[in-house]
């Protein structure tokens, strides 16, 4: 009696006979003829089949296309073994970006936010800002990574070089302050017009305002960013208008709520 069993044929090749029989199905392997008893008998050339099959199967190679790779000319054959290498390849660096992903997740400011975000919010309490202000930045900064992908790195750019500048800290801390005003703080003007000076004596600096403006969507965009943590006819709300009043008014470009 030559040949084995399918349970024998399945063992040696290292699969189960549900997935003999599944190859069956999709005609990537004959079945053999029954001998006398019944029972199909594997021979070297089944078993040689169902070895190249589950190779070709455990390296990704989808079964509908294995068939006619295995009866391809030796050409066909390497570069659609290539082919099958550039997609696990792409696979493999997918599963490694979302495994990182995954990590960065224990830290919840790296898992929205690039490095150099997260070390700027790092940096922000020995500046003196307190932990809501942190807050607010960072939520303030997921936002606009959000709504403005194209110009946020470019923004960093600027928060970087200005976080260096006392004058900016020191502005920025008063500006800080504002979220304890009552609206009819008398205090208000003075610190928008203080904050458009220091703007506009600084235009990289500046371009911190200016650099989250949309291509598309502007005001819409822009509003979104400008107004996020600050209620209407607040305190904070009044130094904003303000700021963009004067900055208009001297000429700085900023996008009006009812612009597309």
């Amino acid at each position: 009696m030559s040949g084995v069993t399918i349970g024998q044929a399945a063992a040696f090749v290292g699969i189960t006979t549900k997935t003999v029989r599944h190859y069956h199905a999709h005609g990537l392997v004959a079945e053999p003829e029954r001998d006398a008893s019944g029972y199909r008998r594997y021979g070297s050339a089944e078993l040689l089949r169902l070895v190249q099959v589950r190779t070709l199967a455990g390296a990704g190679v989808p079964l509908a296309e294995i068939a006619a790779l295995l009866d391809a000319d030796a050409d066909r054959f390497a570069a659609a073994v290539a082919e099958v290498e550039r997609d696990l390849t792409a696979r493999i660096e997918e599963l490694t970006a979302r495994r990182d992903t995954l990590n960065r997740l224990t830290d919840g400011n790296r898992a929205l936010l690039p490095d150099r975000a997260v070390a700027l919010l790092e940096r922000m309490p020995g500046l003196g800002f307190s932990q809501s202000e942190v807050a607010t930045a960072r939520e303030g900064w997921v936002l606009a990574k959000a709504l403005v992908p194209e110009g946020f790195e470019e923004y960093l750019d600027h928060l970087e070089q200005a976080m260096q500048d006392p004058g900016f800290v020191a502005i920025s801390l008063r500006a800080s302050e504002v979220a304890t005003w009552t609206p009819d703080d008398p205090r208000i003007p003075g610190l928008a017009t203080d904050m458009v000076e220091h703007y506009l004596a600084n235009p990289e600096q500046l371009k911190i305002l200016t650099g989250m403006q949309a291509r598309t969507d502007a005001g819409a965009r822009y509003r979104m960013i400008a107004d996020h943590g600050e209620e209407q006819e607040s305190a904070a709300a009044k130094v904003a208008a303000l700021m963009e009043a004067k900055l208009r008014a001297a000429g700085v470009y900023i996008p009006r709520r009812d612009e597309g």
